[in-house]
């Protein structure tokens, strides 16, 4: 069965997939940095950059920062939806596949920062999934205002954490300069691992990596995820989803979009010219970013609807298609990635610029979409798809 035909029979829209591909190629133009350098002040030490180098940088946090896993954690939300409205026709228990599913997750999102990516977003996934299945019978009203509510929860802490930390540049620059020692000599360590260490030394430093992080990761990443989960539920159960037509898009392109633009773009320029991201002006910049998030996400949403509708094109299925194995292609961006920077590959780390670093995620994202397109030509899924759903299936009933 192709792509079209099986959408067809399921009563799915292109929409979905086509904003899942968007995600995708956003994300690794966002991490490229993460794998090329120790973060968080990505690209260098402290933000020696040629022209090129800030425009790539200015470019990248501009359209990606904060946009691309916003869209993603919004088809996951869709996902629940549509994992629910199949369990109610087959008849089926919802609860046990949908766990079992979080569990798989949870697993290959370990074996993710083992062995190619400490930034994994599909632990958070799988941790703050299973709150969200609390959520799941919400009408679409009181799914937006929790989504609200979270949103602003996050930016309440994102804004205390920059303001805390410009108060100490500003008013205890003795204190400042102690920390930001400690972390640049973390750092060095760090890239130390990453460039030269041996494939075991370099999972040994990722998983001590993630375990410090963690504690830390997942409650402040988690409270935009859930946010984003609520919104991508309701937008299946308020039908805007299914219809790329709903006023909802024309609104969104002609309002929101400007909006997140304008907004992404002060705080990119705040970033590209700050001495660091780890700076009040840095942390500022990625807290206006932050801000302006939510209409740049609504804005793409409602170019990608106007996409989607129409004729179907070569280029449109391409993607569309590639939208439905995301899961495969994430994964083979990271080892890709991390080959490239590794030491126990091409040992590039710490030696590319700005702008090379993003001409790499580039050509990864259009590697990983191109494999993930072609392969849905052959198979109903992908490869790591199917794992997943075998193990979803093991014991809940199809």
């Amino acid at each position: 069965m192709t792509y079209l035909e099986q959408n067809d029979a399921m009563g799915r829209h292109i929409f979905p997939d086509l904003v899942r591909a968007f995600a995708l190629f956003g994300i690794v133009m966002v991490n490229v940095a993460f794998f090329a350098w120790p973060g968080p002040d990505t690209y260098s030490y402290g933000g020696d950059y040629s022209a090129l180098d800030k425009a790539a940088i200015f470019t990248v946090d501009s359209l990606f920062l904060m946009k691309s896993y916003t869209l993603f954690s919004a088809m996951f939300g869709a996902g629940l939806a549509y994992q629910m409205m199949s369990a109610q026709r087959r008849g089926v228990a919802f609860a046990p596949r949908y766990f079992r599913r979080m569990l798989g997750l949870l697993l290959i999102g370990i074996a993710h920062v083992a062995f190619a990516f400490v930034g994994d977003i599909l632990i958070v996934y799988a941790v703050i999934g299973c709150l969200l299945f609390l959520f799941r019978n919400l009408s679409v009203k009181a799914l937006r205002r929790w989504g609200y509510a979270f949103l602003i929860l996050q930016a309440v802490i994102i804004g205390l954490m920059a303001g805390a930390f410009g108060a100490m540049e500003a008013f205890d620059p003795a204190s400042t300069e102690v920390v930001m020692s400690e972390m640049r000599a973390e750092m060095e360590a760090s890239a130390s691992v990453y460039a030269n260490g041996s494939f075991a030394e370099v999972i040994a430093q990722r998983l001590t990596e993630y375990i410090q992080y963690a504690l830390f990761i997942i409650p402040l990443q988690g409270v935009g995820v859930i946010a984003f989960f609520l919104f991508g539920l309701a937008g299946v159960k308020s039908g805007v989803l299914q219809n790329p037509d709903a006023p909802l898009w024309s609104k969104a392109r002609r309002i929101y979009f400007p909006i997140g633009l304008i907004i992404s773009m002060i705080g990119a320029w705040l970033l590209v010219t700050s001495q660091g991201a780890i700076t009040g002006r840095g942390l500022l910049g990625t807290f206006i970013i932050f801000l302006g998030s939510p209409f740049s996400t609504l804005g793409y949403l409602g170019w990608i609807a106007k996409w989607s509708m129409g004729a179907m094109t070569p280029l449109k299925e391409f993607m569309a298609r590639a939208g439905t194995s995301t899961l495969t292609a994430y994964l083979m961006q990271s080892l890709i990635l991390s080959v490239i920077f590794s030491g126990y590959g091409l040992g590039l780390f710490g030696t590319v610029g700005a702008a090379g670093c993003v001409a790499i995620g580039f050509a990864t994202g259009l590697v990983t979409l191109s494999f993930s397109s072609l392969w849905r030509t052959r198979f109903e899924r992908g490869p790591v798809e199917s794992l997943l759903r075998s193990w979803t299936y093991l014991s809940a009933g199809r």
